[in-house]
């Protein structure tokens, strides 16, 4: 089985796909859970996640919508649209392709 090819390249779609999949978020939210669950091994910026979200919210993927946070504090939270319920799924498989892929290339014995 073939994957995205890219995969390869950037795996931040297949993370927000993913973390958007669980809850609706606004972008800090994103960028401290991901910064969290790595235990610091990923340490994203805005530079990193708006690009990111933007494309997937022009392609239809994801919509925005402003809600009131803490302390009265608007802000704008990020969901899947039925096109991104779709695709997380799609997304999520692949990867598994791709990461065996990556583990049997990188990992096989020697010889």
């Amino acid at each position: 089985m073939s994957f995205n090819a890219d995969l390869q390249f950037s795996p931040v779609e297949t993370v927000l796909l993913k973390l958007l999949h669980e809850r609706a978020m606004y972008g800090y939210e994103i960028i401290k859970v991901v910064n969290d669950r790595t235990d610091g091994a990923f340490q994203w910026k805005e530079g990193t996640l708006y690009p990111c979200l933007h494309r997937l919210e022009t392609a239809g993927v994801i919509a925005s919508e402003w809600r009131a946070g803490d302390f009265g504090k608007r802000r704008k939270y990020y969901v899947l649209t039925g096109k991104g319920a779709a695709l997380v799924q799609s997304r999520l498989a692949e990867w598994q392709t791709f990461s065996a892929a990556m583990d049997a290339l990188l990992f096989a014995p020697a010889g």
